[in-house]
């Protein structure tokens, strides 16, 4: 299940920006990544409204896969190599996301339901997702060489549809909160808002938002700028970042001990700002192993800072409202921080990025000093008003790394 899950999200996600631009629409790729965030502003609606109320989560697993697979692989058929049928090509993209963003909730809770030691079995389930995003990325690049093409979207639907056929299988999962009054409030988590009058917690949480601005970047411009500077497989390079991100997760708990909550979000942070400046530095002259190893500082960039963040979120939230905060948590930073990043990056990029060949590398180069700086503005703005409370310094153990890492939005 987790596997098929996240194979179909990296069998497009990451190309998605090459086909684009190779069928007449670079200008408007950051409008397919801005769908996602909107879809994940939506999707608790659907979890708390709907699937956790009315109906078994296999079944709306599988209705949402099969829907969305089937959109998805229609979505490249109404465009023309001249850009024509793009605004119904990013339609059909935001369709398809409607109906992908909840499976993510959806198949932790089937996951969770049925796991008699969750702490012990879901990093070791869950870890299959990462494998299944970068197999993907082999199959539809290195395999295929489909970066450009729109065997990308038939291999990621096709996936879908096979996905929710396979849910059909699954064990019955009834809904969670059935009999539950429906409360807009517990569905947006307002009750975590109380958690802002802590200083620390408001100065992580707006960081948090901030730092997904120049992020936006990254998940949207990086495979674009990877094919530019001439290496092969864009996709296939990429997954170097999810492989990384593998390798920290386990190495999580010992860097704790050592670091602290406050340390490993600086180094998070500070990952971000050293692979945006790898990558301006090595523009230019298209130097490989700067290019590479920014995409490898990714299990850094993400495990230090979000799911250290998750972690923090879980040891500052009582019983009560853990799972409202954590919902908070992910509103702010793949919600409207990767909305507001998306659209503001997507602009800078369109007015930066220029020209073909030696001029184009030059100027992005200029474009990612841009996130280089925000970054780094953030990082030291965090450095000098978040304080580490004693209760967020306690060890943290393999039980608390895979509580955080059962968030949703891991990738």
């Amino acid at each position: 299940m987790m596997f098929l899950e996240f194979f179909i999200w990296g069998a497009w996600y990451v190309t998605v920006g090459n086909f684009m631009k190779e069928h007449g629409m670079e200008s408007i790729t950051h409008w397919a990544y801005t769908v996602g965030p909107i879809a994940a502003i939506v999707s608790p609606f659907v979890l708390g409204m709907i699937a956790d109320r009315f109906f078994s989560s296999e079944r709306v697993l599988a209705i949402l896969m099969i829907v969305g697979g089937c959109v998805l692989a229609a979505a490249p058929g109404v465009v023309n190599a001249s850009g024509a049928g793009s605004t119904t090509f990013i339609l059909l993209l935001l369709l398809h996301m409607l109906c992908y963003m909840p499976t993510l909730g959806l198949t932790n809770t089937i996951a969770f339901s049925h796991l008699k030691n969750q702490q012990l079995w879901f990093p070791l389930i869950r870890v299959f997702g990462t494998i299944g995003w970068i197999i993907a990325g082999i199959i539809v690049s290195k395999m295929m060489h489909a970066d450009k093409l729109p065997q990308q979207f038939y291999v990621a639907g096709g996936a879908a549809v096979l996905m929710g056929i396979y849910s059909l299988t699954l064990p019955h999962t009834p809904p969670p909160s059935k009999g539950k009054e429906i409360s807009v409030r517990d569905i947006l988590g307002l009750d975590s808002l109380a958690l802002l009058k802590q200083r620390s917690f408001l100065v992580f949480m707006v960081s948090s938002m901030l730092i997904c601005i120049p992020l936006a970047s990254y998940y949207n411009f990086a495979p674009m700028f990877v094919e530019d500077a001439n290496i092969k497989d864009p996709a296939f390079e990429m997954t170097f970042g999810q492989m990384s991100e593998i390798l920290f997760m386990v190495l999580m708990p010992f860097f704790f001990k050592f670091l602290g909550v406050k340390r490993m979000l600086l180094f998070g942070m500070f990952a971000w700002v050293l692979r945006y400046g790898l990558f301006a530095a090595g523009a230019a002259d298209a130097v490989y192993w700067m290019i590479i190893f920014g995409i490898v500082l990714h299990g850094i960039c993400y495990d230090f800072f979000f799911v250290t963040g998750q972690i923090y979120v879980e040891q500052k939230a009582g019983p009560s409202i853990r799972a409202q905060a954590q919902g908070f948590l992910v509103l702010a930073t793949q919600g409207f921080g990767m909305l507001i990043g998306a659209q503001l990056m997507g602009l800078l990029k369109n007015n930066i990025v220029t020209g073909a060949g030696a001029e184009r590398l030059l100027t992005w180069k200029e474009f990612w000093i841009i996130p280089t700086v925000t970054a780094l503005v953030i990082m030291i703005l965090f450095f000098l008003l978040f304080k580490e409370s004693p209760e967020a310094s306690e060890d943290v153990s393999e039980e608390d790394v895979a509580k955080a890492a059962s968030t949703e939005d891991l990738i």
